[in-house]
């Protein structure tokens, strides 16, 4: 594929998340708080998050392998930094899920369908398409590295304490509903969401490509509705503890 066919593809992709944006601010994705039966068939939580996030942590390693590029130490740290990711999300934050929610065989198609045009995105550009001379091993080096990959880890570690801030929330058995207010929780109802969106945007800074930019606007499309929703929820279920003008949806003193 020539670039300006991939350029085409990436707009197209960005097309789709602004029009993906726009409609869950009118239906929720149903799983995890959200999940309602009207989804279709489901399986467990962690299965279901076993499924939807391991095809891309695959896809992206065989895009890698299969490439001419494999060997430039550049891409492969670009490949270690995305894999990294989805590991801990494919196989570690699964693991670490309470309780027995069920995820709709629906979310996970579509999650699936999206992750493998993903992979596509990034492996895609990374390996195949992008110009041979473009990422050297000075790129190591460069500012657009040293700025991504602290933004990108900045962002992984605010994923992953939310996460566990959520978690341990409830004890074991409990099934009542808490506000989280530790960590960056201060300052966004959606902290996990922040850092998710947060480690793309560093990814798409190290990499400095519009498909790593692509992929950090359609994060922000599908959480910044989710979170829009929890923000509200929160305001209705705790309308002495949460105060919706100090704290923000999903991006600090913004929005």
């Amino acid at each position: 594929m020539s670039i300006p066919q991939f350029n085409t593809f990436l707009t197209i992709m960005a097309i789709i998340a602004v029009v993906v944006f726009v409609c869950l601010y009118f239906v929720d994705a149903g799983y995890g708080r959200f999940y309602d039966k009207k989804w279709g068939p489901s399986v467990n939580n962690r299965l279901g998050w076993v499924l939807m996030e391991a095809p891309v942590f695959f896809a992206m390693l065989a895009l890698w392998y299969f490439s001419d590029r494999r060997g430039n130490i550049a891409r492969l740290a670009f490949l270690l930094l995305f894999e990294l990711h989805y590991f801990q999300r494919s196989f570690i934050f699964p693991l670490l899920i309470r309780g027995e929610n069920r995820m709709p065989l629906s979310i996970i198609l579509m999650g699936v369908l999206f992750n493998t045009l993903n992979a596509f995105m990034q492996g895609g550009w990374l390996f195949y398409v992008s110009p041979a001379e473009m990422y050297p091993p000075e790129w190591l080096q460069s500012f657009q590295f040293y700025a991504g990959t602290l933004v990108f880890f900045a962002g992984m570690f605010i994923n992953v304490q939310s996460d566990s801030i959520i978690r341990h929330l409830r004890q074991p058995g409990d099934c009542g509903h808490y506000l989280p207010t530790a960590g960056m929780f201060r300052y966004v109802s959606s902290a996990n969401y922040f850092g998710e969106v947060l480690e793309w945007t560093g990814f798409a800074i190290l990499t400095w490509s519009w498909a790593g930019a692509v992929f950090a606007l359609w994060t922000f499309a599908n959480l910044a509705p989710r979170a829009a929703r929890i923000h509200k929820r929160y305001q209705l279920e705790f309308p002495e503890q949460f105060d919706p003008k100090k704290t923000k949806r999903i991006i600090p003193l913004i929005y």
